[in-house]
């Protein structure tokens, strides 16, 4: 028997925790290597969130008129055919979730083994991964209290960071958060192109509430509310969180290095209070990896409800929770904590999802033109200037990460090829048992 949904409060907690991961706790350190302007770095972020909040509009409206669990797999389904839904499920599946949770995980280890060197920070990264798949395989009740408990420890501790950094910092930086002379050629350059694939990334996780739209109360009524103020929340602390960092760290002792939350720390709090705010940045990341463990399984589960030869990925527990589906995706981020670098899977795992919700996006125009009389309980504001902007930006990111990052940008293209195989496996295969699941409105 099922358990209670979801309520809008869990599901609020979802976006935030997603999106507040490792990104902005480890993004500063690579964008100063080609970006030292405090001005440029904080419109860095800005545009993110404005990019970030024109998706959660345009994916507010998709999911109040195609509500079903799975975010893009569900909409690109729908909208284009189930090849393209499944390509972006197999995304979701091997990129979406199992990599930002390996390197949530990867970025708590780093954390705490800085505090404590003697700690490997892969095996407690594993370690992390192994008790968050096991408290989300059990309840829908122990899943969502495990997530909102967590969720609010972390903002209360962001803004005691922020507001404990701006007291306490007895020598401020010497940094110009107002633009000068060049800010404007640095904005329209190839390295804040490709400094915006951190930013992205590190927003990545404002659809997050579309992955449970079954499981969700009332979701046509409360998923774009959810969408959009947690997205809001969370580029309101990020703006924050890199204003405190360039505020209370040299830019040299941060540049290029991955734990700069730790390092701002060491220059508020001195030694000792940076082992204990290294411990409590590390908390941080459990609610981003819980939070991942708790919707990534669903697209998982919807595929296994499609797919016949993937069905035992739909199987669930008496309570109605994909369990299985939560240790196969438990079990790939673990595979890519022990044998992946980090910034090789941040880079690429950007690109990969960027190709992704660009695509969702776009499928906004479709619909409304392929389907212009289905029920659409919440309509974009301002449309179509939010998802342009939106296919823009991003657009224009992904091609020069391509030109600029050719490997990573490669790698990602080869992530899709192999989904695109896999499907077509996958259907031969299924052709041997019960025909697969019809998309729903074809």
């Amino acid at each position: 028997m099922s358990s209670a949904p979801f309520s809008a409060r869990t599901a609020f907690a979802v976006v935030i925790a997603n999106m507040i991961g490792t990104g902005v706790f480890t993004s500063l350190g690579f964008q100063l290597l080609d970006i030292q302007s405090g001005f440029v770095i904080l419109m860095l972020w800005f545009v993110g969130g404005v990019t970030a909040l024109c998706g959660a509009l345009s994916y507010a409206e998709l999911g109040a008129s195609l509500p079903r669990s799975g975010g893009e797999y569900n909409f690109l389904t729908e909208i284009y055919h189930p090849a393209v839904g499944f390509v972006s499920g197999w995304i979701s599946a091997t990129i979406g979730f199992a990599a930002p949770t390996a390197l949530a995980a990867i970025t708590f280890g780093t954390y705490l083994s800085s505090v404590v060197p003697r700690l490997s920070a892969r095996w407690l990264a594993a370690a992390l991964i192994v008790a968050m798949a096991v408290a989300h395989a059990t309840t829908r009740r122990a899943s969502g209290g495990t997530q909102r408990a967590f969720t609010y420890l972390k903002l209360v501790l962001i803004a005691g960071f922020c507001v404990l950094g701006w007291i306490l910092t007895e020598a401020p930086q010497d940094v110009v958060f107002l633009p000068r002379g060049g800010d404007d050629t640095l904005i329209a350059s190839g390295a804040f192109a490709v400094a915006l694939i951190y930013v992205n990334y590190a927003y990545a996780g404002w659809n997050a509430a579309t992955y449970v739209i079954d499981e969700l109360d009332r979701p046509r009524e409360t998923l774009s509310r959810v969408l959009l103020t947690g997205t809001a929340v969370v580029m309101v602390l990020y703006l924050l969180l890199n204003y405190t960092f360039l505020y209370a760290a040299p830019i040299d002792a941060l540049a290029g290095k991955l734990e700069v939350g730790y390092i701002a720390a060491q220059f508020i709090f001195g030694e000792t209070g940076a082992a204990i705010m290294g411990v409590a940045l590390a908390l941080l990341l459990v609610s981003t990896v819980s939070a991942m463990t708790l919707a990534g399984p669903r697209v998982l589960l919807v595929i296994g409800q499609d797919f016949h030869a993937l069905r035992f990925l739909a199987r669930t527990n008496t309570h109605g929770v994909p369990a299985v589906a939560i240790l196969v995706q438990s079990a790939l981020a673990v595979i890519l904590v022990l044998t992946a670098t980090f910034e090789s899977i941040l880079v690429f795992a950007g690109f990969t999802l960027g190709v992704s919700t660009l695509c969702t996006v776009a499928g906004l125009f479709v619909l409304r033109w392929r389907r212009p009389g289905i029920e659409r309980p919440y309509r974009v504001p301002l449309y179509p200037l939010p998802p342009l902007a939106f296919l823009g930006l991003m657009g224009w990111t992904l091609v020069y990460l391509l030109l600029q990052r050719p490997m990573e940008g490669l790698a990602g293209l080869a992530i899709l090829a192999s989904g695109a195989g896999f499907y077509v496996l996958s259907r031969r295969l299924s052709a041997q048992g019960p025909p697969d699941r019809p998309s729903r409105g074809k």
